[in-house]
């Protein structure tokens, strides 16, 4: 009987709902059956446990397991809670402050999708070209990311696997492989905006000297960051992010209060729905630029980095409501991030022969031009802004091409080799783009106002996946 289960679950697709959260009850059994029991209960525990739990199960498929990519070791995992005194009861233990620290930074690491300069770029030229009539959209467009994140956490912490693990066991070859080559050119399209952002910031804070292709290949070296910081621990590496948020919004606030831009026009931008015929490009890029759908992989895995039972649901419950705090928390600090950016380009340049013209790469000389020097010249703040910016982004960006490459086709190398490969893939048009472009700032704003299409473009083939397997 149990080799004919056995046959059975291998022969057909094993699904996910969320609804199931803890294992199947088990019914009273005779003693000499227990060991049957156990092999057919195994194959559904090793896809959801992970693997502290796969090593102690003793299950014919511990080989399997051992040889299939995870998004963490067990050794890498934050300890949340010792003991587990609170049993297998389906309500979470009372709210507790060192809990919600401890499982705090996905959400952080996740929101820096939301800030990156393919975002910055969105922002300035809606608040250019459209004023402050797109600020409703921004807030809806972050709410809506909000809550596609909520699901790509639900989906890692409920089955243990992240998406593209799942999307690997779940679909045919042909389906999967497809889903991973749509995964990577929405990857590379945004790798591009944020190595190039990047390489802008450098080019202004070294006024001048550092051309576009040298602030690429400096870009390009901060993967090896990422391997140094890696090594320290997860919690170290998200306190270096913590930084970056940290340094942006300081910069972007500032700019924001030396704006002064309008309340009034600012609160009825983002109550009152207004959508023009010319501003529809910057309409869809800004939905490209916000809901990333490489942010969608990179969440569910993230979530992974703490240890939580999938098969005890008042863990899952537990750290489900954490997430939510502080993904939320995350969100609405981007959202006012994007919101500063936006209105000071609004206030500066609505209206006026530069909107039409203005960009990433000339952005910071208008600022200047408009706003004047100061102690802390305007120019400088905002390229200090877009480095962070930048860098922040394409380090989470190799994190989440190391778990979209693992994942779909199963790739267990040595963490440096991943790095190389996941930058690799998108240095190399970057550097194209940024000898092409250099000369020429329409050019580049305008190829960075159709990257950002591009990911508005590619949000189905993450999302669709991702609401299947949550059926």
């Amino acid at each position: 009987m149990a080799s004919s289960l056995d046959a059975d679950d291998k022969s057909r697709p094993v699904s996910f709902p969320l609804r199931l959260l803890s294992p199947p009850s088990t019914f009273p059994q005779k003693p000499h059956e227990e060991e049957a029991e156990e092999k057919e209960a195994k194959p559904l525990l090793a896809i959801r446990s992970d693997g502290k739990e796969l090593k102690g199960s003793g299950c014919d498929d511990d080989d399997d397991d051992e040889a299939s990519e995870r998004a963490y070791e067990a050794s890498e995992k934050v300890v949340i809670a010792e003991d587990d005194a609170e049993g297998d009861g389906s309500a979470p233990p009372p709210f507790s402050w060192k809990k919600l620290w401890l499982f705090t930074g996905p959400g952080f690491l996740m929101s820096i999708a939301f800030l990156d300069p393919g975002n910055l770029e969105g922002d300035l030229q809606a608040g250019a070209t459209a004023g402050y009539s797109l600020l409703w959209l921004l807030l809806w467009a972050t709410a809506m990311g909000l809550l596609i994140q909520m699901l790509s956490a639900r989906l890692g912490v409920a089955t243990g696997r992240h998406l593209a693990e799942l999307c690997r066991e779940e679909y045919p070859r042909w389906a999967r492989l497809a889903l991973w080559f749509m995964a990577e050119v929405a990857m590379i399209g945004a790798d591009i905006q944020e190595v190039i952002g990047s390489a802008i910031a450098i080019k202004i804070l070294s006024r001048g000297v550092l051309p576009l292709w040298i602030g690429v290949i400096i870009t390009a070296m901060d993967c090896f960051i990422f391997l140094f910081l890696e090594n320290y621990g997860v919690r170290k590496l998200e306190a270096f992010f913590a930084v970056l948020i940290t340094t942006m919004a300081s910069s972007f606030a500032w700019m924001f209060r030396e704006a002064k831009p309008s309340e009034k026009e600012l609160l009825i931008g983002v109550l009152v729905p207004k959508l023009g015929s010319k501003t529809i490009r910057q309409a869809v890029g800004v939905v490209g630029c916000v809901i990333m759908p490489h942010n969608v992989f990179l969440h569910s895995a993230l979530v992974q980095s703490r240890k939580v039972d999938p098969d005890k649901k008042s863990h899952v419950r537990e750290a489900l409501r954490y997430y939510s705090i502080e993904s939320t928390i995350a969100l609405i600090i981007s959202f006012m991030i994007n919101l500063f950016v936006t209105t000071v380009f609004a206030k500066g340049f609505y209206g006026t022969k530069e909107a039409e013209n203005i960009g990433l790469e000339n952005a910071g000389k208008f600022l200047q031009e408009k706003y004047g020097g100061g102690i802390f010249p305007i120019l400088y703040i905002w390229g200090i802004g877009l480095l962070a910016a930048g860098q922040s982004s394409t380090l989470t960006g190799t994190y989440a091409g190391q778990f979209i490459m693992g994942g779909f086709l199963n790739l267990r190398l040595k963490k440096w080799i991943r790095s190389l490969i996941t930058r690799s893939f998108a240095i190399v048009p970057t550097i194209v783009v940024a000898l092409f472009f250099d000369t020429s700032d329409s050019a580049l704003d305008v190829l960075n106002q159709w990257l950002n299409v591009l990911q508005s473009v590619q949000i189905p083939f993450a999302l669709i996946p991702l609401l299947t397997l949550l059926i």
